[in-house]
């Protein structure tokens, strides 16, 4: 999921904190490999590890980013084929 912010910096980073245990709670569910802001900081990315764009639109709705209105996100398919992650397995 890629996001493109829809505030000011200022106002999108007033919600950081409850974006950051979103996210943390994605991480401890199993259902985020990596996250982070994009630099600039325009918006960011969540490597989701769900089986449909569906599950994965249903949980970024829950993002407090989303839920009031400071960033959207597109949905972005990727098989992994090379790199660090190419061994990566599902943990739950």
């Amino acid at each position: 999921m890629i996001s493109t912010y829809q505030k000011p910096l200022a106002e999108v980073d007033q919600a950081r904190e409850q974006h950051l245990a979103f996210v943390a709670d994605l991480e401890q569910r199993g259902l985020s490999v990596t996250a982070g802001r994009q630099e600039p900081p325009v918006g960011g990315i969540i490597l989701l590890d769900v089986d449909t764009e569906a599950e994965a639109q249903e949980l970024i709705a829950q993002d407090p980013y989303v839920v009031q209105g400071l960033a959207t996100y597109a949905a972005v398919g990727w098989q992994i084929s090379r790199g660090a992650l190419a061994g990566y397995q599902r943990k739950y």
